[in-house]
């Protein structure tokens, strides 16, 4: 049965929501800038990267999203390395789970571009307008439109204007770190192989990218404190290079041999936060609904698992429920509220965990780490958790 969508943000969980919406039957309509993505070049990478879980791979591939993406951009995760920052250590590969990898590292660029060209194919219409209000199941642009919405979805971001429209409260927790992203070329090859150090300073990662003409590659997320990522931002580019070589290198321990800057250096804040996910005639996703610390590299599988869940109940609902129905909304509301709370605990307690300077603590954490890496099946089942 139809009933008009608004899908409020053209960011990749806003298109694939409404993608998976026409594609089911649904007469949804898209809202927000159509983005206008360069074509890539071969040693050129995306200053942002995620990692998709097997389960958002299968996702993107039902929608027909996956095939699209070029093979050569594409990482596999086959194995995790996980250091505390006391000696502790846990490693985690594909195969403790029968798989063939853990994750797929891919380019925002890439997933985006994707989506424009199989939105653009099926058809759905995109309205490149803001939104500006919401009364009577009618939705109001900027430049004064008009749209009949029995739903309207807001996929727009952190900041979310529709949930701000609606007033909808939500509950934000700054951790005061902030997560600095750039590229690097690794003397080193990686092989597959994703990083992370536990250290005082913040959390860092080291994600698999594919080798570029200078040589082996990859990605670092860093969760410095907001003083230390300040400093570092503020510094010409040449100085970042030094920095940051100087300061992984001690890190690392040299895991990957010598790291050269190949790209700009980018920082975000770092937020948790958390909404009712609903109101009325509403339903927020990804961003607009929630935000987790970035340790687990979960943001974005959470964000699609989110489109998937509001997809199936609105497709599965009764006849005579419009998509905006209570109801229907509250199904989705619970069909994502133990998955959420479940990554909130798990990825917040660890930052709280790891954050705690306690010698006491610190030894304690890391004999943990050490006692779980001789523990296969808690490794399995760490595994089986994190591919969706």
């Amino acid at each position: 049965m139809k009933s008009p969508i608004v899908v409020c943000g053209t960011g990749i969980v806003g298109m694939a929501l409404a993608l998976t919406l026409a594609r089911r039957g649904q007469a949804v309509t898209l809202l927000g800038p159509k983005l206008q993505i360069a074509s890539a070049e071969t040693d050129d990478f995306h200053p942002r990267v995620y990692a998709i879980s097997p389960a958002s791979q299968l996702f993107l591939t039902e929608i027909g999203i996956w095939p699209l993406l070029p093979e050569a951009r594409l990482t596999r995760v086959q194995a995790m390395e996980v250091y505390g920052d006391a000696g502790g250590r846990v490693d985690l590969s594909a195969w403790q789970d029968a798989r063939s990898e853990l994750a797929w590292i891919v380019e925002a660029s890439e997933l985006e571009r994707a989506l424009i060209q199989a939105v653009q194919i099926v058809g759905v219409p995109w309205l490149s307008d803001k939104f500006s209000s919401i009364a009577q199941r009618t939705v109001t642009t900027f430049s004064g439109a008009t749209l009949a919405a029995d739903l309207l979805v807001g996929a727009d971001g952190a900041q979310s204007p529709v949930r701000q429209a609606l007033q909808l409260s939500t509950e934000e927790h700054a951790y005061g770190h902030t997560g600095v992203v750039a590229h690097f070329t690794s003397e080193l090859p990686h092989l597959g192989a994703a990083l992370q150090w536990f250290r005082q300073e913040g959390v860092l990662a080291l994600l698999p990218l594919p080798d570029t003409s200078a040589g082996h590659q990859v990605s670092m997320v860093w969760s410095l404190r907001d003083d230390l990522a300040n400093t570092l931002l503020a510094l010409p580019f040449s100085d970042q290079a030094d920095y940051l070589r100087n300061h992984l290198a001690l890190a690392t321990q040299g895991r990957l041999g010598e790291l050269s800057l190949r790209s700009e250096v980018l920082g975000f804040p770092l937020v948790m936060s958390k909404s009712p996910m609903i109101g009325d005639g509403v339903a927020l996703v990804g961003d607009a609904a929630h935000r987790i610390h970035p340790l687990a590299g979960q943001g974005l599988n959470l964000g699609l698992g989110d489109a998937q869940a509001l997809v199936s109940v609105i497709s599965e609902r009764e006849d005579f429920r419009s998509a905006g129905d209570p109801m229907v909304l509250r199904r989705y509301r619970r069909a994502r509220a133990e998955h959420l709370m479940a990554m909130r605990w798990a990825t917040d307690g660890l930052h709280r965990l790891f954050d705690n300077p306690s010698q006491p603590l610190s030894w304690v954490r890391n004999l943990g780490m050490d006692l779980v890496n001789k523990l296969p099946f808690i490794k399995r089942r760490i595994v089986s958790g994190a591919s969706g």
